[in-house]
């Protein structure tokens, strides 16, 4: 794969001299003249390195190295400068700098600096490759671990401190609750990962898919020939999740009839397979999740007191999101990097009203509605910018539409040919019949309200 290198000087003829050298040398290289610029492309695309000059119009190198070393850590960089001396060296090493060259520099430095860049970076990239099969929680992990729990709320804090803290004693059992979509399996495997048992198996179980008949034999499996279609001896999910940690997603529709079973075999952390006489000693720590208010099942008789209190030793509750609105923003912006990354499309710019519209809304589906929301925003967008026309919100805190009524007629118009616009992915052919009218009729609008097409621009 070709290293990326992103050259920012103002000195636009030695950048462009600088970029034709390093192509020949088979580098994928790009240019900006002033810090705009280079933030803006540092947006678009991931680099490996960036070559900063030292003196830019508006703002100093050092000042956007830091910035650089902070949003972006992977990402190594050479400082140039025809000005610097020893004391702006030492401090742009301090602030992550992998090497520095006074200018005039000849091709041989700067493709010798880069070459020994390359070397680290190879070797750096090898280091994550062996951490990640050799880690105690792997890269994809870490990932859905973020990817929930972006935000800045006070209750998001105290779920993760919670969780931190039940990470420490392994033979406590959990009970995560919270309504669907906040993220208690990711809440489960953050403390399975960050404990003891952290190299011993994770099991999650959907209690509410097990079907009656099946019951005992998925959890406690079977030996051969113990009924009809047991051709082999199977393990259930307790010694599945045996030295571990087995997830029980939906615990409360778990069936009845299992529920003692389940108390059991906690309790005494043995169990037998169907079909079989050995009794096989087993350990595992229970985490188990709901999004039903349990004592009122216990009250009606359909969950078990007893098992209730072997179960929430420690309680966990995910608030819904719409009770903590400052954590939208942070997860809007992290979920269109993603899928700006993922779908391959060029990095948006996200417009303010969006996010207010979005903290109007009451996401009934919580994260993972926000998470569907903004994929499906980033497939259908055509423009630079994310909107409110790119969301469907149909209702919000206050039982109304989230997005506010509007009365006149040029706002309404001019919003409902966007939005058609949006939905055909700018076919204005489809767009004119979805609204009903001729193609020359909605050019004729589009530009009436200046509407134009944006090519995407690299």
């Amino acid at each position: 794969m070709k290293l990326r290198v992103l050259i920012l000087d103002d000195e636009t003829d030695f950048a462009e001299e600088l970029k034709e050298f390093l192509q020949l040398r088979d580098f994928e290289v790009y240019t900006a003249n002033t810090p705009g610029e280079g933030f803006e492309s540092l947006r678009r695309r991931p680099y490996d390195l960036m070559i900063l000059d030292i003196k830019l119009p508006g703002m100093s190198g050092l000042d956007i190295l830091q910035q650089v070393k902070k949003l972006y850590p992977s990402m190594e960089v050479i400082m140039i400068s025809g000005h610097g001396d020893m004391d702006t060296v030492i401090q742009a090493m301090r602030d992550g700098a992998i090497d520095y060259l006074r200018k005039p520099f000849r091709h041989i430095d700067i493709q010798l600096s880069i070459e020994r860049t390359e070397k680290y970076l190879k070797l750096y990239r090898r280091y994550l490759e062996m951490q990640d099969q050799h880690s105690l929680i792997s890269s994809e992990l870490e990932r859905m671990i973020d990817r929930t729990f972006i935000g800045e709320s006070r209750p998001i804090r105290q779920v993760l401190e919670l969780a931190s803290t039940a990470a420490k004693y392994p033979n406590t059992n959990v009970l995560i609750t919270g309504e669907s979509g906040t993220g208690k399996e990711i809440v489960a495997r953050i403390i399975h990962y960050a404990s003891e048992q952290r190299n011993q198996p994770f099991c999650a179980v959907n209690s509410s898919a097990v079907t009656d008949s099946l019951l005992e034999s998925e959890f406690f499996g079977h030996v051969k020939g113990s009924f009809t279609g047991a051709i082999n001896d199977k393990k259930g999910y307790f010694e599945v999740a045996n030295g571990g940690t087995l997830f029980l997603d939906e615990i409360a529709d778990m069936p009845f009839a299992l529920q003692a079973k389940l108390l059991r075999a906690i309790e005494e952390k043995k169990i037998k397979r169907v079909g079989g006489n050995e009794e096989i000693q087993v350990d595992f720590r229970i985490i188990a999740a709901t999004n039903h208010n349990v004592e009122n099942l216990i009250e009606s008789r359909q969950f078990r007191l007893d098992l209730f209190h072997r179960l929430n030793t420690l309680t966990i509750n995910i608030p819904p999101l719409r009770e903590r609105p400052e954590d939208i923003e942070p997860l809007l912006r992290y979920f269109v990097n993603y899928f700006s990354a993922k779908l391959n499309k060029p990095l948006p710019k996200i417009n303010a009203q969006l996010v207010e519209s979005l903290k109007e809304y009451d996401f009934p589906g919580n994260v993972r509605e926000l998470r569907n929301m903004i994929e499906r925003a980033m497939i259908f967008c055509n423009t630079q910018t994310l909107s409110p026309v790119d969301f469907q919100l149909s209702n919000s805190k206050n039982g109304k539409s989230a997005r506010s009524v509007v009365l006149n007629l040029d706002e309404q118009e001019q919003n409902l040919i966007l939005q058609a616009l949006n939905e055909c992915g700018y076919n204005q052919m489809l767009a004119a019949k979805m609204l009903g009218i001729s193609r020359d009729s909605l050019i004729r609008r589009m530009k009436k309200f200046n509407i134009r097409i944006m090519k995407e621009q690299d």
